[in-house]
């Protein structure tokens, strides 16, 4: 018997900024420490490329698991590796601090590829008001 894999993909889907979000504008996250955090690296990897990689390529490359491959691996290493890491739930773009404290929205168009648009952008606020679009709000960063 197989393990299911979960996926955080979603379908169509508008991912507004979280109610108690600080930004006014879309932020770059900046390094801590030196080091890119999570969200700097889905920020360049979402602003490099928009509409080429789904929810789970994302957060699977910026995951612990993802960024110890190396161009190294092969191709069955990286699949594996991405099955087990899958094989348990992992949180979805609306957990991402893009979200909750940089000011982005993330849009999911209907094959499941993202890309992320400011708040204060006109893009932002038309998405944010399309009936086909499911719409949901990041997570909040504190309980209310």
């Amino acid at each position: 018997m197989t393990n299911p894999i979960h996926t955080t993909n979603c379908f169509n889907t508008f991912i507004q900024v979280a109610e108690d979000c600080p930004a006014r504008t879309g932020e770059e996250p900046p390094p801590r420490a030196g080091q890119p955090t999570v969200a700097g690296l889905q920020y360049a990897m979402i602003t490099k490329a928009p509409y080429k990689y789904t929810s789970d390529d994302v957060i699977f490359a910026t995951s612990a698991p993802g960024r110890e491959l190396d161009a190294k691996a092969t191709k069955a290493e990286k699949s594996a590796a991405r099955a087990a890491f899958f094989a348990r739930g992992q949180a979805c773009m609306r957990a991402s601090s893009l979200g909750k404290r940089f000011g982005w929205g993330v849009h999911a168009d209907s094959e499941g590829h993202i890309a992320i648009y400011a708040v204060d952008s006109k893009r932002y606020q038309a998405l944010a008001r399309d009936p086909k679009l499911t719409q949901v709000r990041a997570m909040r960063s504190k309980r209310g």
